[in-house]
């Protein structure tokens, strides 16, 4: 292979390879079906408050369904660009949903710009109700897209909110503590196509430039691919490498402003050095838009003192949205 098509990464993008046994593979079968939650919730605690990332199994989502998931989505960024932009996510104003071409979100743009593919949707409406709420749009062009990929939304609704009773046990409030804060919550299923970079790599284009996601918890569904990386606590970046049956589970900045910096919404990115297509399925859940988010009393110490001030759920991400989407600037 001539040397100028071999991936070479600079410096400040090289990732320490490591096992992970810093961010821990955590059984959530005894939360799911009630045999031992607080268990589960003690492992919830040491990784969030450590990495800010862990990996799940026995999650209850079946593997086949998933698999079925990432052979549509994969189908869906192999469509004409012609055909993809006629679903721009600039047509849905500030509801968020649709397809976003290569460059076109740069979510660290004073460093990077972002080479990745993308489409949104959320929770079905017939008429835009305002941020993050509005219609879907779907492709006719390939058989069960729509049934597939709202039907993993659904799924992942589900079991966010089971995760977010374990990280509410890990906290020691009730289970059900997030519950009312999430009568009509925002979330994203986002479907994602990294292509292989070559040649020599640094900070101004990569798959996605470093950042922290802005809401709640994440579940990320990854390809065999590779190229997600994870900010360690002493300043490394560690791969993120797949685990099959796995998803990795991330918290936001409103979880980290809820537990006053306890737990860490930590910094990642991807870059995909493979000489393969990347696919990856990140789901984002949050709160109701005007669910008020502050810092937990149990959190607040002589030696933590109170660092944030309140701030609505759907402000905050749609400030951050903002940031990164041209069409949004006006909206601001």
């Amino acid at each position: 292979m001539a040397q100028d098509l071999v991936a070479q990464l600079d410096d400040k993008l090289r990732a320490k390879r490591e096992s992970f046994d810093k961010l821990p593979v955590i059984d959530i079968a005894p939360l799911l079906d009630g045999s031992d939650k607080h268990k589960v919730a003690k492992e919830i605690r040491w990784a969030l408050s450590n990495a800010g990332f862990m990996y799940v199994k026995n999650h209850g989502i079946a593997q086949d369904f998933v698999d079925q998931v990432f052979d549509v989505t994969r189908r869906f960024f192999d469509l004409p660009m012609e055909d993809k932009m006629k679903l721009h996510v600039s047509n849905s104003d500030v509801a968020l949903r649709g397809y976003i071409e290569p460059y076109g979100e740069n979510t660290d743009p004073t460093k990077t710009k972002d080479l990745k593919e993308c489409f949104d949707i959320g929770p079905e409406r017939e008429t835009l109700e305002g941020p993050f709420f509005g219609p879907n749009q779907w492709t006719d062009a390939l058989p069960k897209f729509q049934e597939l990929i709202y039907g993993y939304h659904q799924k992942m609704v589900a079991l966010s909110k089971q995760l977010l009773g374990g990280i509410a046990l890990s906290l020691d409030l009730p289970e059900t503590h997030f519950e009312n804060l999430m009568q009509n919550p925002i979330s994203i299923q986002r479907l994602l196509h990294y292509p292989p970079q070559n040649g020599m790599i640094d900070e101004k284009i990569i798959g996605i430039g470093a950042h922290t996601d802005y809401g709640n918890l994440t579940i990320l569904a990854q390809d065999d691919v590779g190229g997600l990386q994870v900010m360690n606590r002493e300043g490394n970046w560690v791969e993120g490498s797949p685990i099959p049956g796995t998803f990795v589970i991330n918290i936001g900045d409103l979880i980290q402003r809820l537990t006053n910096d306890v737990y860490l919404a930590n910094m990642h990115r991807v870059i995909n050095t493979s000489g393969r297509e990347r696919y990856s399925i990140p789901f984002f859940i949050d709160a109701d838009y005007d669910a008020v988010f502050t810092p937990l009393d149990t959190c607040i110490s002589d030696e933590n003192p109170r660092r944030y001030e309140g701030v609505t759920c759907g402000a905050h991400k749609f400030g951050r949205f903002a940031a990164s989407y041209a069409h949004l600037k006006a909206a601001v």
